[in-house]
């Protein structure tokens, strides 16, 4: 990305700094002396969490030295610069290394990166606190200058005993800690002050007075309630996103099956559902937003996202497929900030399913200070995994399941309260000896009403609220109608289109109608916009299972050429592309073609423009999206034919075919062959060595070991991240 001209010069990511300066100053960090070279600036590096190294890239480093004109701290400023370090952050790791040496090459007069002379230029501010009696108080604050800045805390405007450091901790607050906090940082030279923040204390138990009426009748169910029927939802909307093709990552598969069938199942219960395939940051962010205009008081919200994640300090983050490698909190969603927008909606019940890991990532050591939840009973998180641990994927004939979701899919129309329900698919998680020990479902609620995914919808009228979330559903799943197409040679051509997911298109053509003069006669599709990234040679193809659609391809008519075209989010303008006619008249050796411009406007999801870039309240480490996200891993259950019953899948529409509102289960699966367990989730479908040695966050082990275990038609099971 590049850099804005208006940028301040000292926010430059360091190899942006000219050739000449970073030789001079790999120079300096190469000969200095013990407490002060290249080691010690990874090391102060990796403590400030967001530019961490692994082992690896430093023995690489280090072996530089054995080149002719090799330098390891070269190799270090380099890795430094492609993980976004600045020159100010840069320069504070110097100053805390107390090597003047070298900051004199990055601060002397009429200073490159933009630094008044003598001034000290704050680049870490405090952040305020919600925290509970018991809770730790972290508050940090970060200053560069020449000389070295010093630190003082205060509270209320008097300051701290031991707050003459960076970081201030209280490990254990009481009331007493509650207040206005704020840094003064000084030198000889100048006097800087960071923002005042504020620290707010609450006590874990509230004791509640009553009479002593009302202290009798605790327990005693309210005879009103216990009259009134069932609960019922004012609507139910689904935002469910799947991540695979991750650019610095391993690729992932599972989530597009687990993502299909459950839009299915939501489905038969009534859902709008929006599910999408492989977003980008800005992209997820959006999709939220939208997915938030959805919901309103009394609205069943549910969130499903599949794909690698990871949790830290009891933040869940999921992590979009242009994750930086390795990536931290400010480039994942925070699913607890997600929680907190849902409640200020009003919602009626709020489910979030998690398939992805929650093993630490040591490569984030932010500690995100987070708004107070609400205090709710309509919250149910189920998390694939357990905290810390991994999950599995089963892999069999090119199609793959989670493990999650291949239990919760028997069980998800039953008319059961949603924690009794997830209760026990695990129990039916704990029963599969191919996971037991390994794997374990997770539950967290704060549900106190018997609510269950299958409550029915209170119909309430054409309300305003009501007709503008059909509208805003309806305009994200709006199909192209079937066209057909005459061209001059007498040739007629059914263009149609059907959804395999919210951004996921497809285009099919067939010919109607040939006169029989024609000998050959072929009709493809072709020029689509360049932001839909189509490889000429994917396209066009004679079955869907050629292009990537194993899921819809029962539904699709016979005998017809399929393009696949997937996000469909990062489509700008309308899709317009060229079907082009080929075709051959006897006695004549060169072929004809003709060729027709089609368009047919913003279909499926396009029409919501979450192509576009975030706004900056969203994407601040304290905003609402930008927080870390629990990644449970799913198992990965490759489905064939075999082991399926017939089906309609969702989504699906064209011409003269009617929809079908079932879906398709495997069948039990009889242990007759041997499981190998591969590698993490990531590196499920690319084991090369060079991906192992990829520089990941640590969400599950790298371990290969050989399972005991048997599965028919010679299934994998493979951990997932």
């Amino acid at each position: 990305m590049s850099v804005s001209p208006a940028a301040p010069p000292g926010s430059l990511p360091i190899n942006r700094l000219g050739e000449p300066l970073l030789r001079r100053l790999s120079g300096v960090l190469d000969r200095a002396a013990p407490g002060r070279g290249w080691r010690d600036l990874a090391q102060r590096a990796g403590s400030h969490g967001r530019v961490k190294l692994s082992s690896l890239e430093l023995e690489q480093c280090s072996l530089k030295v054995l080149e002719p004109e090799g330098s390891p701290s070269w190799s270090l400023l380099r890795l430094l610069g492609e993980r976004g370090c600045t020159v100010v952050e840069l320069m504070e790791f110097l100053q805390a290394l107390e090597h003047t040496e070298a900051l004199q090459y990055l601060s002397p007069p009429g200073s490159l990166v933009g630094l008044p002379e003598n001034k000290i230029h704050v680049c870490i501010q405090p952040q305020s606190q919600n925290l509970m009696v018991g809770d730790t108080l972290v508050l940090e604050c970060g200053a560069v200058g020449n000389p070295v800045p010093h630190y003082q805390w205060f509270r209320n405007g008097f300051p701290l005993t031991n707050g003459n450091r960076k970081v201030y901790m209280v490990s254990y607050v009481d009331m007493e800690h509650q207040g206005t906090y704020w840094c003064r940082m000084f030198n000889d030279q100048d006097n800087q002050e960071s923002k005042k923040i504020e620290v707010m204390i609450g006590r874990k138990a509230m004791a509640v007075e009553c009479t002593e009426e009302e202290f009798s009748s605790l327990g005693k169910p309210d005879l009103q309630e216990q009259s009134a029927d069932r609960p019922s939802a004012i609507d139910k909307v689904a935002l469910l996103i799947g991540n695979m093709s991750y650019w610095n990552h391993p690729q992932l598969k599972a989530p597009m099956v687990d993502v299909y069938e459950l839009t299915n199942l939501l489905r038969q219960l009534d859902f709008k559902v929006v599910s999408l395939l492989d977003l980008t940051e800005s992209e997820m962010r959006n999709a939220v937003d939208e997915f938030l205009l959805l919901l309103d008081k009394g609205v069943y919200g549910l969130l499903y996202y599949a794909g690698h994640g990871y949790e830290n300090y009891g933040n869940s983050f999921m992590v979009p497929i242009d994750a930086p490698n390795p990536y931290r909190s400010a480039n994942c969603l925070c699913v607890q900030n997600i929680l907190k927008l849902m409640q200020e909606k009003e919602t009626g019940l709020n489910v979030f399913l998690l398939d992805m890991c929650r093993k630490r990532n040591e490569y984030d050591d932010t500690i995100l200070i987070l708004d107070a939840l609400k205090v709710t009973a309509n919250i149910v998180f189920g998390y694939a995994t357990c905290q810390g641990a991994e999950a599995f994927e089963i892999q069999h004939s090119g199609l793959a399941n989670g493990i999650f979701m291949k239990f919760l899919k028997e069980r998800m129309l039953e008319d059961k309260k949603i924690t009794v329900l997830l209760d026990e698919v695990a129990e039916d998680m704990g029963k599969c000896h191919l996971t037991k020990g390994k794997q374990a479902l997770e539950i967290r609620s704060s549900l106190s009403e018997k609510r269950a995914l299958t409550d029915p919808i209170q119909q309430t009228g054409s309300s305003a609220e009501s007709l503008a979330r059909n509208l805003q559903w309806a305009k994200a799943h709006e199909l192209p109608e079937s066209m057909y197409l005459d061209f001059k040679c007498g040739v007629q051509i059914q263009l149609g289109f059907a959804a395999e997911f919210s951004n996921v298109l497809i285009i099919y053509t067939r010919i109607v109608k040939k006169p029989p003069e024609i000998l050959v006669c072929k009709a493809y599709v072709t020029d689509f916009p360049l932001d839909l990234d189509i490889d000429p040679k994917e396209a066009n193809k004679g079955t869907p299972e050629e292009t990537g659609s194993y899921l819809v391809s029962k539904d699709l008519p016979k005998h017809c050429l399929y393009t696949r075209l997937s996000s469909l989010q990062k489509l700008k303008e309308h899709l317009i592309f060229t079907v082009c006619l080929h075709y051959e008249y006897p006695g004549i050796d060169d072929s004809l073609d003709e060729r027709k411009e089609v368009n047919v406007g913003k279909p499926l999801i396009a029409k919501l423009g979450i192509h576009h870039g975030f706004e900056e309240n969203c994407c601040m480490s304290n905003r609402p999206f930008h927080t870390q996200a629990s990644t449970p891993v799913a198992a990965e259950y490759y489905l064939s034919p075999n082991h399926c019953q017939p089906n309609s899948y969702p989504g699906v529409h064209h011409p003269n075919s009617a929809h079908s509102d079932h879906f398709r289960q495997p069948e039990a699966c009889h242990c007759n062959a041997t499981l190998n367990v591969r590698t993490s989730r990531q590196e499920v479908w690319t084991c090369s060595s060079h991906i192992r040695k990829n520089n990941i966050p640590v969400e599950t082990t790298d371990d290969t070991v050989d399972l005991g275990f048997s599965f028919s038609n010679s299934l994998r099971l493979s951990k997932k991240q």
